[in-house]
């Protein structure tokens, strides 16, 4: 069975190593394949990588989250991690899959 593959994109690195961890417990066979910053290098790890998942934020320096989503298009699945609920329909109009509000849980998390 093919191993399931993801990155993270958000600004703020103590968000990114917490996701990451919480994905660790939750989800121990997901292998991240690296982490983002800003938009820029959030469309350069999809397109280098070719995730399953990106863990988007919605609102990073350079590109915003729905900017990249729909930069990469159909190129995986795209699950919006932001402390906005007010892009909540562009988040979805870009057909990601689900739509988390920060701070991240771990509840929340595992039903993604």
């Amino acid at each position: 069975m093919k191993q399931v593959t993801a990155i993270i994109a958000d600004d703020e690195e103590n968000l990114r190593i917490s996701i990451c961890l919480l994905l660790e417990r939750l989800w121990p066979e997901l292998k991240i394949l690296g982490q983002a910053q800003n938009g820029i290098e959030a469309v350069s790890l999809i397109e280098n990588e070719k995730p399953d998942i990106a863990f988007l934020d919605i609102k990073m320096p350079g590109l915003s989250g729905v900017a990249v989503a729909k930069k990469v298009s159909n190129a995986c699945k795209i699950v919006f991690i932001t402390a906005y609920d007010q892009f909540a329909v562009q988040a979805f109009e870009s057909e990601a899959v689900d739509y988390i509000l920060k701070p991240v849980t771990q509840k929340r998390l595992k039903t993604t």
